[in-house]
């Protein structure tokens, strides 16, 4: 069985076509700038990386050019479409309508359109690339895989915000989570090479990235996340805020006599540790600066390192208690400085990591000492292959 996993942006389109036989990547690669006259497609199969400048208008044209490149005889892996046997999409948004992987039909497009609002910059987009597939590709089944699904079973009195019930009640107001997909892959990985049932455990995922947020997994479950209503809250990021006092929002609308659109825009491209900085947007910048004794810079990464840290002892809390706590995504698999600065504030705990394992980047590795009380890792995440593995169950 082949599955073809899509993630599609507003004016890009990630794609990894696994076999699911051996869970191997066939070919993967990143359609970017599509709508504009110089869109490319990055084409990865057998190791070796090929760019093709291609300027498409749409997600369907760009479909039809990745599928052309898979069946090439120089770099395709498959003779023809039909050796596809479904698409995965990832969908951040699902609200409290999906709480599973569905198989895509009219009804759940309706709901998906619905979450619109609650995710207006990844969802339209997600729509475009589900009905490019369907245009080109009819008759294939395709399976949507919800970032926020993973978290339903938070309890209410996490997900539940202290404004009037009635928001919740009309408008779905609450916290929803994301990442599930990377935080589901994680917390399984972990305790595969723990050799245990995740139902005995109590673990954090830390998905540290431009995009951030923090998980506790207790019995294989979901019970408390950082990232709330939408992807701005919880920890800083590489530009979004994070959580704050919301009287904030309201003074900068006065003050810089802003809108609400404004706001946004200030709280989901200019703030987090590059606001802070005032350097960059990529963390490994801020950290060469902080390094080299930037001010702002080490200012940027102390804020974000003890949300983080305080972030994990509120999963502790939800849990009652921790086992493992896990690493991943860019910042998370590849800083052991952050990796070391959020841990050193781990002690209460009886957290307790080797520099010399902690030296690791993007491989998967135990970075916990022999006297850590909580066993620590680094787990590179494959979101790809969670959603191909959820796709493949249901059309089985």
């Amino acid at each position: 069985m082949k599955i073809l996993v899509l993630n599609s942006g507003s004016s890009s389109l990630k794609y990894q076509l696994i076999d699911m036989n051996n869970e191997q990547v066939l070919a993967k690669g990143n359609f970017e700038r599509i709508g504009q006259n110089n869109s490319f497609l990055t084409h990865k199969v057998g190791g070796e990386k090929h760019k093709f400048e291609k300027p498409v208008s749409n997600h369907e044209k760009a479909i039809k050019f990745v599928l052309k490149k898979l069946q090439s005889n120089v770099y395709g892996v498959i003779k023809s479409p039909d050796e596809i046997n479904a698409i995965g999409h990832r969908i951040v948004h699902g609200g409290e309508k999906f709480t599973k992987p569905v198989i895509i039909t009219d009804e759940v497009m309706k709901g998906i359109e619905e979450c619109i609002e609650l995710a207006p910059l990844h969802n339209p987009a997600a729509i475009l690339g589900i009905k490019a597939c369907q245009s080109v590709m009819p008759g294939k089944t395709n399976v949507a895989v919800f970032d926020t699904s993973f978290h339903q079973t938070i309890p209410a009195e996490s997900y539940i915000y202290p404004i009037p019930y009635k928001y919740y009640e009309d408008y779905k107001i609450r916290k929803y989570g994301f990442h599930g997909t990377s935080h589901e892959y994680v917390a399984n990985r972990v305790a595969e090479i723990l050799g245990k049932d995740i139902k005995e455990l109590k673990i954090v995922n830390c998905h540290l990235g431009q995009g951030a947020s923090i998980c506790a997994i207790k019995n294989g479950e979901s019970v408390e996340t950082s990232m709330g209503l939408t992807p701005l809250g919880g920890i800083p990021m590489g530009t979004r805020s994070g959580d704050l006092d919301p009287s904030v929002v309201t003074y900068l609308m006065k003050k810089e006599e802003l809108d609400a659109d404004d706001v946004e825009e200030v709280l989901n491209r200019e703030s987090g540790v590059y606001g802070i900085s005032m350097v960059s947007v990529d963390f490994r910048d801020i950290e060469a600066e902080a390094l080299a004794g930037g001010k702002h810079a080490k200012l940027a990464l102390d804020a974000y390192h003890y949300s983080i840290a305080g972030y994990i002892a509120k999963c502790a809390v939800a849990m009652g208690g921790i086992d493992v706590l896990t690493f991943t995504a860019g910042v998370g698999e590849k800083s052991p400085y952050s990796r070391s600065e959020i841990c050193k504030q781990l002690g209460i705990f009886g957290v307790e990591i080797s520099g010399k394992a902690n030296l690791v980047k993007g491989e998967e590795a135990e970075i916990s000492s022999p006297n850590s009380k909580v066993k620590v890792f680094v787990i590179p995440t494959n979101e790809e292959l969670m959603i191909a593995q959820e796709t493949a169950k249901l059309v089985k």
